[in-house]
């Protein structure tokens, strides 16, 4: 798919944008543009990674599953549950492996300003909630939690395992991710495939049900993921560099924009389950923001990201 940001009549910049749309065997049910180039998948598999975290025996509240789930926007309700994964398992922050960062969010960021912190923080990352699980599913098990983001230790194993068996490809070698955890290998049609087993089988039904019940603690509400997840109806998650995947009944539709631009991406995922008869006109009209994102000029729309 092909879309155009215009602005008062003018297309200024052109987004190509690989979709693909399967069913959990890999039947293709519609594509556009080169759905099995190569990709890292980045945040866009967190559900997987807090998957492995629950088979290692971590307990985890339906909403503590969802912030492990999350690239979230770092705000107090994110910050209290991340503290509170890492509590139980008897560690702190402290522990934690992902950088320091300011919140992702920029109302998160502007209120911890607001309250007088003057540094970025290892629990403000956006993938703060996927390292507690990880650190708590390495407590249970006894596996070395100063070394748990090394490829070979044995919790990366285990992920690149069911990543493997989600997506059909095998998700190496490995890269790095910009919080410091292995990132895996694959295609937009390996993660449309994930997301067509994420909504469908029983191994990976606590996490699909958290991302799906609570986008605000996976996405915020304000972000277009996000949006797009409270009236989907099943999971949601994006990746950096512009790539999405949404899963429903045994369905799959992945997106990844080929410049990285995230709402290239949910706007093709949108458009791409519009096709195939997935979404109704309630949810269309909803989601017209998201389809089509507004362009501002001095405030108001003076364009918008329209599909060629």
């Amino acid at each position: 798919m092909r879309f155009l940001t215009v602005r008062t009549g003018l297309a200024e910049s052109i987004h190509d944008v690989s979709v693909v749309a399967v069913d959990a065997d890999g039947t293709e049910l519609l594509r556009s543009g080169d759905p099995d180039r190569p990709l890292f998948y980045r945040s866009a598999v967190k559900p997987f990674q807090a998957t492995v975290a629950l088979e290692a025996g971590l307990m985890l509240p339906v909403e503590h599953l969802a912030v492990a789930s999350a690239s979230h926007g770092g705000w107090p309700a994110h910050i209290a549950i991340v503290r509170s994964i890492l509590g139980d398992a008897g560690l702190d922050e402290s522990f934690l492996r992902c950088p320091p960062s300011w919140p992702l969010s920029q109302g998160a960021n502007d209120l911890q300003v607001r309250r007088g912190i003057r540094s970025p923080k290892r629990v403000f990352h956006n993938c703060s909630g996927k390292h507690a699980a990880m650190l708590g599913a390495c407590m249970i098990q006894g596996w070395p939690i100063e070394t748990y983001l090394d490829p070979n230790h044995p919790l990366q194993r285990q992920i690149v395992d069911i990543v493997t068996d989600a997506t059909g490809i095998r998700p190496e070698p490995v890269g790095v991710d910009g919080c410091g955890a292995p990132t895996l290998r694959g295609s937009v049609r390996g993660l449309a495939r994930a997301f067509a087993n994420l909504s469908s089988s029983e191994r990976c039904r606590p996490a699909a049900d958290a991302v799906s019940r609570f986008p605000a603690l996976v996405a915020d509400n304000a972000r277009p993921d996000g949006k797009l997840a409270r009236w989907w109806g099943g999971p949601v998650k994006v990746g950096a560099e512009g790539q999405i995947g949404i899963g429903r009944h045994g369905i799959g539709v992945a997106a990844k924009a080929d410049a990285g631009k995230s709402e290239a991406a949910v706007a093709a995922v949108i458009a791409a389950a519009d096709e195939l008869g997935l979404i109704s006109d309630v949810m269309v009209n909803a989601l017209e923001a998201e389809a089509a994102p507004p362009l501002l000029g001095g405030g108001k729309p003076v364009g918008a990201l329209i599909r060629e």
